[in-house]
């Protein structure tokens, strides 16, 4: 079986078919009466035309292949905000996630949290955890494709972030600030989670800034492989980016869990590009951490890194004065002064939640001028 099966999809209306397709032969494991657990992106309340979401059609038409199957199937996540039936269950309504019903799956209504220790984990140690996957005989990654202030890209590796209960998010963000420790703590996590599958959503994707306040555009496929890190190689190429520009993919790829390219991997389907893909620019390549070899070429790195990495800035026209920002902030580097917000640079760790969380897209990736001249 390839790798990654990657099948053409016009839009959600023809879900079923390229699900049908990108899932060939990948789900003989489902058994009579197996509970499998659909882990899908509801990183906020959005409506599912605004591509911040998994798209309900695609999560529905998924259960009613399982159900068909004989499994049971329970849909959820740990959106951006409190653990709790009430602020979960108005995301499911919002989302339109509540569709997945008529298909015969149910929704996730165990709220409860489990802490672990991994002491052979990179970053991630000792973490707490939405206890309803522990439930499950197997848990599908259902993801989204988006660009991502911190990460790059969201899509099968940064979803699974989604097994940490919303409020604790912040203070995993503050123990891991930098991007290349929090790609080694999601790393971590997925191997965690260890999903049996992984399905991208990629009929209409997120452009611009992402993860929550981008613009959608359409990508026209459904992803689907057993390596969630494979799939985010393939998704990666879709939109223009490599290892060198998600930094959850760099990781992987130090780990031995995918090739350096997606063009080594065993794909089945077209393996395309959309042109034009506006990706945040913001980012500091990885490939820019060791320029040389030596102690000089270490000082050197740091000293690009720390020219070219980017920071949240505040759209003022766009900014309505709701303080979110600053209440999600991890090291309370926003203060609000009057209705308008106020970043102290000198305790930012760049970690994107304001920008991630800004229910009006106020908050924006700033590339900087030395970033902006290179990539001229």
């Amino acid at each position: 079986m390839a790798d990654v099966a990657i099948a053409r999809c016009k839009d959600y209306s023809s879900v079923a078919q390229a699900l049908s397709e990108a899932l060939s032969g990948r789900l003989d494991w489902v058994a009579p009466g197996m509970k499998v657990a659909l882990k899908v992106n509801l990183v906020c309340g959005a409506r599912p035309e605004a591509a911040a979401t998994t798209h309900p059609a695609v999560v529905s038409a998924l259960s009613g292949m399982l159900v068909a199957r004989g499994a049971e199937v329970i849909v959820g996540d740990s959106p951006g905000g409190l653990y709790t039936a009430a602020f979960v269950n108005r995301i499911y309504r919002a989302s339109g996630m509540k569709s997945v019903e008529a298909a015969g799956a149910r929704l996730n209504q165990d709220f409860s949290q489990r802490e672990v220790e991994l002491p052979a984990a990179a970053a991630l140690r000792r973490f707490q955890y939405t206890a309803w996957l522990d439930r499950a005989d197997a848990v599908v990654d259902v993801c989204k494709l988006k660009t991502h202030g911190m990460m790059g890209m969201s899509c099968a590796v940064k979803n699974l972030f989604g097994a940490i209960p919303g409020t604790l998010k912040p203070e995993y963000h503050f123990r891991h600030a930098d991007p290349m420790e929090f790609a080694q703590a999601i790393v971590d996590l997925a191997d965690f989670v260890n999903p049996r599958l992984s399905i991208c959503d990629a009929v209409v994707g997120m452009e611009g800034n992402g993860p929550t306040a981008g613009t959608p555009r359409f990508i026209g496929a459904i992803l689907a492989a057993e390596n969630p890190h494979a799939l985010d190689l393939c998704a990666a190429h879709l939109i223009g980016l490599g290892p060198g520009d998600v930094p959850t993919l760099a990781v992987a790829r130090e780990r031995g869990y995918i090739p350096g390219r997606a063009e080594e991997l065993d794909v089945a389907g077209e393996l395309f590009q959309v042109p034009d893909f506006k990706n945040i620019p913001a980012r500091h390549s990885v490939e820019f951490a060791h320029p040389f070899g030596g102690p000089l070429g270490t000082l050197a790195g740091k000293a690009m890194k720390r020219a070219l990495r980017s920071a949240p800035a505040l759209d003022r026209r766009s900014c309505v004065g709701c303080a979110k920002c600053a209440e999600i902030c991890p090291p309370a580097a926003i203060s609000m002064r009057g209705k308008i917000p106020a970043i102290d640079r000198s305790r930012c760790i760049r970690c994107f939640c304001c920008q991630e969380f800004c229910p009006k897209g106020a908050m924006r990736v700033r590339r900087p001028l030395a970033a902006r001249l290179l990539n001229r």
